[in-house]
């Protein structure tokens, strides 16, 4: 080759002597070790190094600088950097490394041709004849983009390189699928060769607080250290030209400027990601784009696959990500580094993001996936077409509304209406968004569910369903209209459902009244809708109707009957409002057990079909139910799981103040006694369903507070807002008795005579044993001489019930009455001794503190001489609280429960009690439980 076309440098060719600048500080032991290679060079010794790393790792910086040390100590340097445009070009580098030595024209590269000659390595002969009289350093930079060709040049040269002083140097990165595999350079050099192989990887955060010390020029902040090393990942490149922006500025490296250089840092980051991806290969670039877009949700052999890469080797792949600087090593394969992935996505079309997500959503579904990653790739693509991506996103909807991530399950059926094409899977698709965003987004949800109901063309059952939902969640008005609406073109069993859930809506009492011109349009009358059936045959309408004959104090028999016909019936599909009702009823008829089970049934269906906006209601009617069992430990765990699943301000205004009355008769329970008061107003929260029970709450938390007239206003208030709907079974919230007794202490005993006297009234024609019990317990005035007769009445009747909160206060009125009147001191002893055991769970409650106060006004009394004939005292104290639960009706697994226990200890305590009392079983316990010293029948 002529001299002069030798000398021509290619378009695309740096100069072969680059321009100086000083060394990162980060890289000085490496430099420091390059140094000492030069200094063997001179003296005659040849070596071979490779140094790889990510990009802006420092690699060319350590190249460049070596170079430059190296000429200024007299050492020739051919130096030449690789390119992607050259990469195909064989013995491109080659050419350029060649320039400044006169080599003969064989086999050399002119103006970018190459001439053919058959020579292997052309131009070795000359650089070694060279090197003899000078030593010289050959140095490449980013070596990733080295011809094949060149590549075994440089291999043939590092071969070579004990026959003449010859420092090969490379530097690059491993950011190429394609090409020589440039990193074993070094391993066939003969031994005489020194060799080294130096691999720069992310900076220390030693080194990274030295950086910004340096670049400061003051110490830094470990905070503002730790900042930078997080915005710049540990990048050498990314956190100089970070640093440099940030001292510009004139701000020191202080702690309260860490997001300020954590925010400069992903912006440097972000800038030199979109500047590497340029000059990456076409499959290493199309390999980074599919780790941005599902990198972290399929494996890598996968999105080699969605890369087109699938015949490539996955190692060299791996490799090949990882050295582009911005992607690290994961668990499972590469991952895009912070910062680094919104970039790379930003700098694809739409349309190209889409189609990889689809492509990857494919790919992840049949090799069946986790439906949380078919979703989370469905989520970012666009139509399909196929009919698979609607059940995978209805599952993982279902997945993540179990999760109480009810803003991703609406996403996941949004995304799946987008699929659907079939009316019937678009319908129900359309109930189960609405299900998902009543708990997120109500308004949405209940605009979508009264569609539904209005729907001439939805599903019967979906119709049924949606207005059942929405009542559920705690809103009667617009659907209300709406299935008012849609009655008279429905038959069958859509009719009697939609009669039933109609009565259901009506719980704030809109149908016992004519609308008014103040009411909202479309409100109907209650003269144009059909009443319920005296005695319905359909389940659902005998849900309702025995709620409503419990409510009204009517029929006791007949509403536990149709309660127990409600909860009988087949239960999938069923409207599930009516189902509640009844078990309301039950509760009120003081069949616990049965109301117990039905409402786990209604739980679990809940649960099972996604409606999770309904558990809240649910939860909370067992809660109280638990109340009246006396299992205040159930029923804080209920009321808590309730108030955890749906925060306070997400709550329906409708189904609101039931969870904050049950809230605060279970803190009144357990002796938190002001807990719910202070943060609960009395406001407008009083006129729905629920208004009266968060009154009855209120007025209970303010008596605790020895605010007696507060408390009986609320009581009156609680009064006339049931009264208005008809409600006046006394079993539902006994509202006269407890006003009653305050009404006493403030100085109005009349009305509080009236008050108790239509309780028993009540309580007598409905005849449930516990309501009736308390009625003749309000009767009696606190010093009157029917007190004691009233206390043993009542105990007698509460007896064989539940041993909750009614009980243990007619067994306190019971004590404190035998004391005080001149009754029998052993029955008073009796009752305290079961209060002890009853109130052992809730030590803290009041009733605990009564029964301890009770307790000390007996204690000075010397204890009666009778015999024992019970056995009672023989029992140990766990034996004695377990008989006395065992006698009212709790279950071994209710016990168990209670007493925090196995069921199989309890069983063991029930038969030494047994043997103790000399008795055969559980039905004789009654008889005996409060007994000791012989008193058993003394009240």
């Amino acid at each position: 080759m002529p001299a002069s076309a030798s000398a021509r440098p290619h378009p695309t060719e740096e100069p072969h002597h680059p321009p100086a600048g000083p060394i990162p500080h980060h890289l000085r032991p490496e430099h420091d070790l390059l140094t000492s290679l030069l200094a063997g060079l001179r003296a005659g010794r040849s070596a071979v190094a490779t140094v790889t790393g990510g990009s802006g790792h420092g690699q060319g910086d350590l190249v460049r600088e070596t170079s430059r040390d190296a000429e200024s100590q007299g050492i020739r340097v051919l130096y030449a950097r690789a390119t992607p445009a050259e990469s195909g070009l064989p013995h491109g580098v080659v050419g350029r490394l060649l320039a400044p030595l006169p080599v003969p024209e064989a086999g050399l590269a002119v103006d970018g041709a190459p001439v053919d000659s058959g020579t292997v390595a052309p131009g070795i002969d000359e650089v070694l004849e060279t090197a003899r009289p000078r030593p010289t350093l050959v140095a490449v930079e980013q070596a990733q983009w080295l011809d094949h060709a060149s590549a075994d040049w440089l291999g043939t040269l590092a071969r070579r390189s004990a026959t003449a002083p010859v420092f090969l140097l490379v530097g690059g990165t491993a950011a190429a699928t394609t090409g020589p595999d440039w990193r074993d350079l070094a391993a066939e050099v003969p031994g005489a060769v020194r060799t080294h192989e130096l691999v720069l990887g992310p900076m220390t955060p030693e080194a990274v607080a030295e950086a910004v010390t340096a670049a400061c020029g003051v110490p830094c902040a470990e905070a503002f250290a730790a900042a930078a090393g997080q915005g710049s990942a540990a990048n050498p490149a990314v956190l100089y030209e970070a640093l440099r922006r940030f001292s510009r500025q004139g701000c020191l490296p202080e702690a309260s400027r860490a997001p300020e250089i954590l925010a400069i840092c992903t912006t440097v980051l972000g800038e030199s990601a979109e500047r590497w991806m340029r000059g990456l290969s076409a499959e290493t670039a199309a390999l980074v784009r599919v780790l941005a877009v599902c990198g972290d949700l399929v494996p890598f052999p996968r999105v080699c696959e969605l890369a087109g890469l699938r015949h490539r080797g996955p190692a060299r792949l791996r490799a090949a990500a990882e050295a582009t600087g911005f992607v690290h090593a994961g668990t499972t394969g590469p991952r895009i580094a912070s910062g680094i992935r919104d970039r790379i996505l930003e700098g694809m079309t739409r349309r190209e993001r889409a189609e990889l997500y689809a492509r990857a959503a494919l790919s992840a579904h049949r090799a069946a996936a986790d439906d949380r990653v078919v979703a989370d790739l469905l989520l970012e693509s666009g139509p399909i077409g196929a009919d698979w991506p609607v059940q995978d996103l209805r599952r993982a909807s279902r997945a993540a509304g179990q999760e109480g991530d009810h803003a991703r399950a609406a996403a996941c059926l949004t995304r799946a209406l987008a699929e659907a094409h079939d009316p019937t899977d678009r319908t129900e698709l359309t109930f189960e968004l609405a299900a998902a965003e009543l708990a997120g987004m109500p308004e949405a949800g209940r605009r979508r569910l009264e569609e539904l109901v209005r729907s001439a063309d939805g599903a019967t059952a979906l119709r049924v369903g949606a207005l059942d939902l929405a009542l559920l969640e705690g809103d009667p008005g617009g659907l209300h209209r709406a299935a008012a609406t849609a009655l008279p073109a429905a038959t069958g069993d859509e009719r009697d459902d939609l009669i039933a859930l109609l009565w259901a809506a009506d719980e704030a009492g809109d149908m016992y009244r004519h609308p008014t011109p103040a009411d909202p349009p479309g409100l109907p009358d209650p003269a144009d809708l059909p009443g319920l059936p005296e005695l319905p045959v359909p389940a659902a309408q005998a849900g309702q109707r025995a709620w409503q004959l419990a409510v009204r104090g009517e029929g006791l028999t007949e509403a536990r009957r149709l309660a127990r016909a409600a909860l009988a019936a087949p239960a999938t599909g069923a409207p599930l409002l009516p189902r509640l009702a009844a078990c309301t009823a039950l509760c009120l008829t003081e069949d616990h057990e049965e109301a117990d089970a039905g409402l786990g049934t209604v739980l679990a269906e809940l649960r099972g079909r996604g409606l999770h906006v309904g558990v809240p209601r649910v939860l909370a009617a067992r809660a109280e139910l638990n109340l009246r069992r006396g299992r205040a430990a159930a029923a804080e765990s209920d009321i808590h799981e309730a108030e955890h699943l749906v925060p306070e301000p997400e709550r329906h205004p409708v189904t609101e103040p039931y969870l904050r009355a049950v809230r605060i008769l279970v803190d009144l329970e357990c002796g938190r006694s002001g807990t719910g008061t202070p943060h609960t107003p009395v406001r407008a929260d009083r006129t729905g369903p629920y208004g009266p029970h968060l009154l009855f709450a209120l007025a209970l938390a303010r008596d605790a507070e020895d605010d007696p007239r507060a408390a009986a206003a609320l009581l009156k208030e609680c009064g006339r807002r049931l009264l208005h709907r008809h409600q006046v079974n006394p079993a539902l919230l006994p509202w006269r008795s407890t006003a009653a007794r305050l009404l006493r202490r403030t100085g109005d005993p009349a009305e509080a005579e009236r008050l108790s006297g239509d309780e028993l009234r009540l309580a007598r024609v409905w005849g449930a044993p516990g309501a009736l019990g308390w009625a003749e317990l309000a009767t009696a005035s606190d010093d009157g001489p029917g007190r004691l007769t009233g206390a043993r009445h009542a105990v007698r009747l509460l007896r064989n019930g539940p041993p909750g909160p009614i009980y243990q206060r007619a067994l306190a009125e019971l004590a404190a009455a035998e004391t005080n009147e001149g009754g029998d001191r052993r029955a008073a002893a009796a009752a305290v001794d079961e209060l002890t055991v009853l109130t052992a769970t809730q030590p803290r409650g009041p009733m605990a503190a009564r029964t301890r106060a009770l307790a000390r006004r007996l204690e000075p009394q010397p204890p009666a001489h009778s015999t024992p004939a019970s056995g009672w005292a023989t029992l140990s104290p766990a034996e004695a609280r377990t008989a006395v639960l065992a006698a009212h009706g709790h279950s071994n697994s209710g016990i168990a429960e209670l007493l925090s226990v196995s069921r199989r200890t309890v069983e063991l305590r029930l038969s030494r009690v047994y043997t103790k009392l000399r008795i055969h079983g559980r039905r004789e316990l009654p008889d005996r439980v409060g007994a000791p010293e012989g008193t058993a029948n003394a009240c």
